[in-house]
């Protein structure tokens, strides 16, 4: 085989390191983390709201803080792990997780939790980019890059579920306090496993000189965009603000793609984006993460509101979801990664997660647990493991090692936009869909309990309506994955993107060979 074709196949040039698995745990257990801490604060909010103070208003800041730093810092922190290394990144990325949530834990007041929300954020563009490409680099056999991205795949897509069971239990019978302190020992173990033990492969650094034309333009456009839909959602899409911010983001990265195309070393080499597989990815990926937040924050709402679930149940009624995640990509998405090619899992996977979204379209205030929800959340999680694992690998695979970190950090970034767009937009229709419903019905309620019915009822109805467009949202993905993507199956004959350093994606013909 020619040296060309086995750097296309992605193929070690030395005998892996024989830590590499161990190092998979120390990666998976801060991917944990980073995830979990997305949606295990959003239940501690209402204690630490009241504790410190923190107006209506301003509440918002607690979760926007950390939305606005990680989104926009993203593809910043992607570069400097291909520059200083991915193993020192990462290790710095957890000390600095570690001490913010320490500092958010101690909060005595709101100006105290923000900034340490924002410092998590901070650390987190840092942490989270290093981690998948460290994978990326360092798995590169096919069969078992298909096991490591199945791990990391069913904890990137269920560890928000995880975030809800532990902040549920940890604001029940702890303390708020503990949603932040919980960090800490998760980012001890992992950041004194992976100096130990992961050891980088040489030769994949990128040490040419920072694009601080391109750092400013992509963190700025980010904020803008990301604190457009978060504004969005509580100040309304007509707000002068958000339209601002919305242009401001067009503006800003608009002019990053075009500083791109011409500084000699971008941050965001266009080759990555442009490359057909991995575009199609970062695409279906985000319209799939829209969907699934917007989901996470209905469900949530619908058992503890109108079904009258604690904090702790409807943290285990999100089980299901979290075990079809990690049968969907551990089980299904790992077998058949090495036998089918990438798009006939993705498209497929994204298809079952929409059945699973239109069952929960004819969810009703008395609807069975067992009988809707439970199938729902089941074909949800198989749909979205089986579709995400292929995803995380393929967003990784064939590209060269000196962007590895900035092509990770691309998949968080889709992830973390679309996120924003999923819980604005998705809000946002089922707010309309509710206030209409009330408006319509609320005059034949002639007695408080009625009224108060009616107002459950248009909860739901808002949600069913909004699930509806989250339907749409995950068959649009699911046509984007099938045809955008065309990768064969890892060790076909055909491997494309295989970074040519030019924005089209390469053709390399490779015979198989028989192991």
């Amino acid at each position: 085989m020619s040296e060309t074709a086995s750097k296309a196949l992605g193929a070690p040039a030395a005998t892996p390191d024989a830590g590499r698995w161990k190092a998979l745990v120390f990666i998976a257990l801060a991917q944990l983390m980073v995830v979990l801490d997305a949606t295990i604060v959003n239940i501690a909010l209402p204690s630490a709201q009241q504790d410190l103070g923190i107006s209506d208003g301003n509440r918002q800041w607690v979760v926007t803080a950390y939305a606005l730093a990680f989104g926009g810092l993203l593809l910043f922190g992607g570069r400097i792990a291909d520059l200083w290394g991915r193993k020192r990144a990462f290790v710095l990325g957890l000390g600095g997780f570690a001490v913010a949530s320490a500092l958010g834990g101690a909060a005595t007041n709101e100006a105290m939790m923000f900034g340490a929300r924002a410092l998590q954020g901070v650390f987190g563009a840092l942490l989270a980019p290093a981690a998948l490409s460290l994978l990326a680099v360092m798995f590169t056999d096919a069969k078992e890059r298909a096991k490591a991205f199945g791990i990391y795949g069913a904890i990137a897509g269920g560890g928000g579920a995880v975030g809800l069971i532990l902040g549920g239990f940890l604001t029940e019978y702890l303390d708020w306090r503990w949603t932040f302190f919980v960090n800490i020992p998760f980012a001890i173990v992992a950041a004194a496993g992976a100096y130990f033990v992961i050891r980088e492969p040489e030769g994949g650094r990128n040490r040419s000189p920072l694009d601080i034309p391109g750092v400013i333009l992509s963190t700025l456009g980010l904020v803008a965009l990301v604190y457009g839909f978060t504004r969005a959602e509580s100040a309304g899409w007509s707000d002068s603000v958000t339209v601002g911010m919305f242009v401001a983001s067009v503006v800003l990265l608009a002019t990053f793609v075009a500083v791109e195309s011409r500084v000699k070393a971008p941050l965001l080499p266009l080759r990555v984006i442009t490359e057909r597989n991995r575009g199609g990815i970062y695409l279906s990926l985000g319209l799939a993460i829209i969907a699934m937040f917007g989901l996470f924050l209905f469900l949530t709402y619908y058992l503890q509101i109108v079904k009258g679930y604690s904090p702790v149940k409807t943290g285990f009624a999100f089980l299901p979801m979290i075990a079809g995640m990690i049968t969907g990509s551990t089980q299904i998405g790992t077998r058949l990664m090495t036998r089918v090619a990438p798009r006939l899992l993705m498209g497929p996977g994204f298809l079952v997660a929409a059945l699973g979204m239109l069952l929960l379209t004819r969810l009703e205030i008395g609807s069975s647990y067992a009988a809707l929800l439970l199938p729902a959340m089941l074909l949800l999680g198989l749909g979205m493991g089986t579709a995400f694992m292929p995803a995380m690998s393929l967003a990784t695979q064939g590209v060269e090692p000196r962007d590895a970190g900035v092509a990770s950090a691309m998949v968080n970034t889709s992830q973390q936009v679309g996120g924003a767009i999923g819980t604005a937009l998705l809000n946002t229709i089922a707010a309309s869909a509710t206030t209409s419903y009330i408006a319509d019905h609320i005059a034949g309620a002639s007695s408080r309990s009625q009224q108060q019915l009616v107002q459950l009822e248009g909860m739901v109805e808002g949600y069913t309506n909004a699930i509806w467009f989250a339907v749409g949202i995950l068959v649009v993905a699911a046509g984007i994955a099938l045809t955008f993507v065309n990768a064969g199956r890892p060790g076909s004959a055909t491997v494309t993107g295989a970074g040519s350093g030019e924005g089209v994606a390469d053709e390399v013909q490779v015979p198989v060979v028989a192991h």
